[in-house]
């Protein structure tokens, strides 16, 4: 499902237009990724958690030389899926 489908499986679940629908929707990825940017996690009881975590340095490999590669600390985004989501996909 893309996010397009997503808008209208939405509309059509709520009534709402598909326009009103989208703007919804962006709003909640908006205020998701500005919350998780600033090390904040968001819990959708139900659905699961967005949080960051953060990825050590290490020493990688170029698969075409061999040669070894240094690659930087990062932070990254964690999901982790809520239990009545897993019990839902585990059915």
């Amino acid at each position: 499902m893309n996010k397009q489908e997503l808008v209208d499986a939405v509309a059509a679940a709520t009534g709402e237009s598909k326009a009103a629908t989208n703007e919804a929707i962006e709003a909640f990825i908006a205020s998701v990724t500005d919350a998780v940017t600033k090390g904040e996690t968001v819990q959708l009881i139900g659905f699961g958690s967005f949080s960051t975590g953060a990825r050590a340095a290490r020493v990688g490999r170029n698969p075409a030389t061999g040669a070894e590669i240094q690659i930087p600390a990062a932070k990254t985004v964690k999901f982790t899926a809520g239990k009545a989501f897993k019990d839902a996909v585990n059915q």
